[in-house]
């Protein structure tokens, strides 16, 4: 277990040997188990083959799967969540660069609304131009999130049974989430442009004569 004073993490593997508080388990082995039962599953709505998230099982298989809280005198949340940058630096140091990307840190916030996602979205679109810049990505779950799939605009991979915010580092093939923003899409271009996979390069010309 790792903590500060705004946010406490644990290993999947620390969670499910039940290392954690007794006040934070119920909602971290909840998020933990739909963790390992949707994400790493395929789905007939999905609109590709493979599991819905391709990254969840290597890292839970690594370890390197965390799940979070607020700490309980945590105040602030958008500083709370500002501080899943330093988190992730932290548990990064002393990894390779493929487990880099495995990394993956879950902020769950049961306190949220569970009806009405709106506070949550906007909790992450202001979080979210500090930690592209930085490399990182921070995407939204809730019961009720509207998101559509990449592949099938009926699907919604982002409903969680609870509100939480994911945050891991950014690839390449992150584009799609990122060409809506012209900052989002300039850190992207600095960071990738030299070796985009020619698939990549193709969704960017889309992109580029959508424009």
């Amino acid at each position: 277990m790792r903590g500060d004073d705004l946010i406490q993490s644990w290993t999947a593997g620390e969670i499910a040997r039940g290392e954690a508080p007794p006040h934070a388990l119920g909602p971290l082995l909840k998020i933990l188990a739909w963790s390992r039962e949707f994400l790493v599953s395929s789905h007939p709505e999905l609109g590709r083959s493979g599991p819905v998230c391709p990254y969840t099982q290597p890292s839970l298989r690594k370890e390197l799967f965390h799940l979070a809280l607020p700490s309980a005198d945590c105040e602030d949340l958008a500083s709370a969540v500002d501080s899943l940058r330093t988190r992730h630096a932290v548990l990064s140091q002393p990894l390779s660069v493929e487990d880099r990307e495995l990394l993956t840190i879950l902020l769950v916030l049961p306190g949220f609304d569970p009806t009405d996602s709106l506070e949550l979205d906007e909790l992450q679109r202001k979080a979210k131009d500090e930690f592209v810049a930085e490399g990182l990505m921070i995407g939204q779950f809730h019961p009720v999130c509207e998101e559509p799939g990449l592949y099938n605009e009926a699907f919604r991979p982002l409903r969680a049974p609870l509100p939480l915010l994911a945050v891991r580092k950014l690839l390449v093939f992150d584009l799609p989430f990122l060409v809506s923003d012209d900052a989002h899409m300039e850190h992207y271009l600095q960071r990738f442009a030299p070796g985009l996979p020619a698939r990549v390069r193709d969704q960017l010309v889309s992109r580029v004569v959508a424009l």
